[in-house]
């Protein structure tokens, strides 16, 4: 397989569900905001985006997200992967949203990514941009309250993401995950020869467990 795959099918469960089909002729994107069904949305929306046919790899989220809903996104790719001999590749949300942040100001030195985590706590990583396509995490990824988050902010970190949890003082800015910003990420790596391993991003245990 490429390592400059041509079209590469993504998906993300960490939120909601939503697939992207990234081609060289354009990008095609589905999505289910529900946060909760994953299982019932991501079959069908794949399904209205392509049979497969001429997709050369599967980029998908890794999270990090609570637990039930972001092993039905990589269960999922790994099933296709296997079933169409695609590669899989893993990229984390963080990144993605990141990478969406630098190219909306491509002057800010660092952002900070934040996505809910429920439990009144955040899921959190600083990045600062490796050239025009890729990200560097510089800390995290974290799961932690609000609060312990805002003490470790630097006057340069812009934060991004689920702003709305954070404290209304924090100089802030809503981003959503635009999942065809996997597929760039994928290709950067495989560049660079960097592993893209799908492993989750839970970061804490299940609440099964609990």
């Amino acid at each position: 397989m490429s390592s400059h795959p041509g079209t590469i099918l993504c998906l993300d469960t960490s939120a909601g569900t939503a697939v992207a089909l990234v081609t060289p002729a354009g990008i095609a994107r589905r999505s289910h905001a529900n946060p909760r069904g994953h299982a019932e949305s991501l079959a069908p929306l794949i399904a209205d985006l392509t049979d497969l046919t001429g997709v050369e790899a599967i980029a998908v989220g890794t999270g990090p997200a609570p637990f039930t809903g972001l092993r039905v996104g990589i269960a999922t790719a790994r099933t296709l992967g296997a079933a169409r001999d695609l590669p899989v590749y893993g990229v984390s949300v963080l990144d993605a949203i990141a990478r969406q942040a630098f190219d909306t100001d491509p002057s800010c030195p660092r952002v900070t990514v934040v996505t809910d985590a429920r439990r009144r706590e955040v899921y959190s990583a600083t990045f600062a941009p490796r050239g025009e396509h890729d990200v560097e995490c510089l800390t995290g990824p974290d799961v932690l309250a609000p609060a312990a988050l805002v003490e470790r902010l630097t006057p340069e970190d812009v934060v991004v993401g689920a702003v709305h949890l954070m404290d209304p003082a924090v100089q802030a800015r809503p981003l959503d995950l635009d999942v065809a910003t996997l597929a760039r990420l994928v290709r950067a790596r495989l560049a660079a020869g960097v592993q893209l391993p799908t492993n989750p991003l839970y970061l804490r245990e299940p609440d099964i467990h609990r």
